[in-house]
Order: C-alpha cells, then structure tokens, then sequence
C-alpha cells in the first residue's frame, strides 16, 4: 500500500457502506410474497462490529429498504442506517449526514459499487469499492479492494483503515 493511501487512512473515523454489491454480492432472491432477502457475509459483520466497538462511526446509505436488512444492521450495532433513500440520489443523505454529525469529508471513508454511488465518491470523501464494481466506480474510486462485495471487501477496508492506525490487533492487547 503507499504511503499516501496510509496516511489517509490514518484520518478515517468513519466508515460509510452502501449495501447491494457491497455489503451483499448483489444478488437478490426473489420470494413470493415480494421479500428480497439478501446474504451477508459473516467476516464483514464482525469487521463492522468490531469497528463500532473499538469506536468508529459506521453508517449506512443505501435505496432498498428490506426489513431484514435494517435488523441485520441493527443487530451488528449499526445505529446510522439511511435505506429507502429518496430518488434525489445519496449525495442529498450524505450531505445532511455530514451537517448532522459535524463530520468532515477527510474523517470518512465511503464504500460503493455503481453508478448510484458516483455522486458521493466524486465528492472529496476518500472512495473505496469492491473488486467487482462497476467500471466508472473502478475508474474514481481511491482504494480498491482486493476482495469482491459480500465477499469479504467491508471486512477488508475496516481492517486496512485499522491497520494503518495501529488499531486492528488492539482488541487482544
């Protein structure tokens, strides 16, 4: 990793997620009674909880909006969850996150996949994506991990952010 990417890094306290592609393969099933349950990856959850206990922000800004979704982020301690956002797009949710919060842009570190994440990750948040995102993300995207969405890629940006901040084996010391 260069050194640039770590410094950034080091200034990382929060972790913003979209969920289709990301935290999921993207694929969906569809039941008949009109659910779309997703499949999450188990590494990713205990990297986003492990993130939250050792006192980083993680949010999440998505457009769908299953009820299990939100419980499973629910159950991992995930408290900043914007799903079903507006058809405006996600730079408006981000945006008012950032006024909220009191955040600023070099503080956070935003995880999408396709055009629906373009708006924030043009903006000068660093930009982070799984291996398998789209061309245009691939193309703007300041770190690109190494591992595929809901196939370990959360998992792998938390630990990487950890890492360069002498945080990730900090839990067992």
């Amino acid at each position: 990793m260069n050194s640039t990417l770590t410094e950034r890094f080091k200034r990382i306290t929060t972790f913003i997620f979209d969920i289709d592609g990301v935290m999921t393969d993207g694929s969906v099933i569809a039941l008949e009674t009109g659910e779309q349950p997703r499949i999450f990856n188990v590494r990713d959850g205990y990297g986003i909880n492990r993130a939250i206990r050792m006192g980083y922000r993680v949010a999440i800004i998505s457009a769908q909006s299953q009820v299990g979704v939100r419980k499973r982020l629910e159950y991992l301690g995930v408290t900043d969850i914007f799903i079903g956002t507006s058809p405006d797009g996600k730079l408006p949710v981000f945006k008012k996150y950032l006024a909220e919060t009191g955040l600023t842009e070099d503080e956070i570190v935003f995880m999408g996949d396709d055009l629906p994440d373009y708006e924030v990750m043009r903006t000068s948040v660093m930009g982070a994506c799984p291996a398998d995102s789209a061309d245009e993300i691939l193309a703007i995207a300041d770190y690109i991990s190494p591992k595929n969405g809901g196939r370990g890629a959360v998992r792998d940006l938390i630990e990487q952010v950890m890492k360069a901040q002498g945080k990730w084996m900090a839990w067992f010391e």
